[in-house]
């Protein structure tokens, strides 16, 4: 649809609002200020302001044109950007992600392969993104204009999951199990369609149990008890075909894809294998903004199907149709999990909840997280804490200048931003960082209790009354291991009981005089 007077003013403002955001993402010499991105959103709610008072005078529904589709890119970006700053809590980072839902809904509509379980997470997320919509609205935090552009998008995604709930409504209870079954056994086929050279005794245990489910049918349907006939047939035995046909397909190909969608599949497959290792090191690696190019690129592959299918230049509809939407559908996954993920904690703040490097950490800390950061100093304190000790004041040396080192970039109780702003995130952070200094506490305290040794004498009568008590609170880790030694002489069944039930039946359990000998063996041994 071709553009009103008024439009084109606001668009040529809207593609210099988009460049300013281009070149702020493209800058990764210095952390993205939060108010440099405040001022691009401000511009942009201005445009849009002026925009919704130009079509409330048009009569008829809009028709979505240029300006649509650029405000939405601008909106996605910006949306990245708050997610950056740490944000996360505010509607406009709410937008990419309600972006995201709606294209895996959009693509879960078109396959009909989904489970109640699998709805069941993005109902539990539209309502955590309403209600982040629903307090900036009744605090007056952002503008009506953007936040009834949020409420429109969230309600286009809970129609899309309405009718997917509604399609799973009709499933009879005796066809539930069986339709919950086919959707994992045909997700296990398209991974397995995906594999470069996928074996074929992998896809046997599929064969097998897809054929079980086929003789359960009688003449082409699904029985109940009795020999009823249950509800929504078409469903579960549409799946079930739709399983063979593409165990048929892994069977009979002898290439990934035909030869005219290999470019697309090579790139699907880039993309799956980066996204992939951006979630396991999203914490480290990741700017949000760095999302925006796989989510371009995806909408681009998207776009290039006609009538749901990859076409060659002659419009045929050649193999491997299987392997790229589930590729394509696996990097949508992918960005959304990724978006879920991110932490209301600005940038700035990031290297101290996760790594800053120090040569004074251990190797098996520079394992865990490469880095001096409260999350791996938090996670190594927990295993040294779980495993135990001895330690001397050495072995705690690093982990309490790790946590030294990051205390002394407070100022006034804050952690300041290189332009002298106070970062979204401190309360997060200072959690981090009060748990690290209770956990290296507590294994100081741990510490100092192996390390008490009493003279023998002054404890003959508590080692006689309780031994276990005693020997587990007074003993060093190797003296500990001798004392253990000596007590193998009394039946285990006792050694599980409560001290005082132990030293009877130990002595129960003992022959004349075993029980005096262990004890002044452990005497002996302190």
């Amino acid at each position: 649809m071709s553009l009103q007077p008024g439009e084109i003013t606001i668009l040529e403002k809207v593609i210099n609002i988009r460049n300013r955001l281009t070149a702020l993402k493209q800058n990764r010499g210095e952390f993205i200020k939060s108010q440099d991105v405040l001022n691009i959103y401000q511009a942009v709610v201005k445009q849009v302001e002026k925009l919704n008072d130009l079509r409330d005078q048009e009569q008829g529904q809009h028709v979505p044109n240029r300006l649509d589709t650029l405000l939405a890119d601008v909106f996605s970006l910006l949306s990245l950007f708050f997610l950056t700053i740490g944000k996360a809590r505010e509607c406009p980072a709410t937008y990419s992600q309600i972006a995201s839902m709606r294209q895996l809904l959009d693509h879960m509509n078109e396959s009909a392969v989904y489970t109640e379980t699998d709805l069941k997470s993005f109902r539990n997320r539209l309502e955590e993104l309403r209600e982040i919509i629903r307090h900036d609205t009744e605090s007056g935090l952002h503008p009506p204009a953007m936040t009834k552009l949020l409420d429109r998008k969230l309600n286009e995604c809970d129609e899309i999951l309405s009718d997917l709930q509604d399609s799973l409504s009709v499933l009879s209870v005796e066809l539930l199990p069986i339709h919950q079954r086919l959707v994992t056994l045909r997700r296990q086929l398209v991974a397995l369609a995906a594999k470069p050279k996928p074996f074929k005794a992998d896809l046997k245990p599929i064969m097998e149990e897809l054929r079980k489910i086929e003789s359960k049918r009688e003449n082409g349907k699904f029985l109940g008890p009795n020999g009823v006939v249950p509800a929504s047939q078409a469903l579960c035995s549409g799946l079930l075909e739709e399983c063979f046909d593409i165990a048929q397909e892994i069977r009979a190909r002898e290439d990934d894809v035909s030869s005219s969608l290999k470019p697309i599949h090579d790139r699907l497959w880039d993309m799956r294998a980066q996204l992939e290792q951006l979630v396991l090191t999203h914490r480290w690696t990741l700017r949000e903004t760095d999302l925006w190019n796989y989510s371009q690129a995806l909408q681009e592959i998207d776009k290039m199907r006609v009538g749901g299918k990859f076409v060659d230049a002659e419009g045929n509809v050649p193999n491997g149709q299987y392997v790229l939407l589930y590729l394509l559908r696996r990097c949508y996954g992918l960005i959304h999990r990724l978006l879920s993920a991110s932490e209301p904690v600005s940038e700035e703040l990031m290297p101290i909840v996760s790594p800053v490097l120090s040569a004074d950490i251990p190797s098996f800390v520079l394992l865990l997280g490469q880095a001096n950061k409260l999350s791996t100093v938090k996670k190594c304190l927990n295993e040294v804490l779980k495993f135990g000790g001895p330690f001397n004041p050495r072995d705690l040396y690093p982990y309490q200048l790790a946590l030294f080192q990051v205390d002394s970039l407070r100022k006034d109780g804050k952690f300041i931003g290189s332009d002298g702003t106070i970062p979204e995130g401190q309360g997060i952070v200072m959690a981090h960082l009060n748990e690290c200094h209770e956990l290296l506490e507590m294994v100081s305290v741990s510490r100092n209790r192996r390390q008490i040794l009493v003279r023998p004498e002054q404890c003959v009568p508590e080692i006689v009354s309780r031994p276990m008590e005693y020997v587990a609170r007074n003993t060093s880790k190797k003296q500990w291991r001798r004392v253990r030694a000596r007590m193998n002489m009394i039946p285990s069944r006792w050694a599980r009981q409560d001290p005082a039930a132990w030293e009877a039946g130990g002595k129960k359990g003992c022959e004349g005089g075993a029980w005096k000998e262990m004890i002044l063996g452990v005497r002996e041994i302190l």
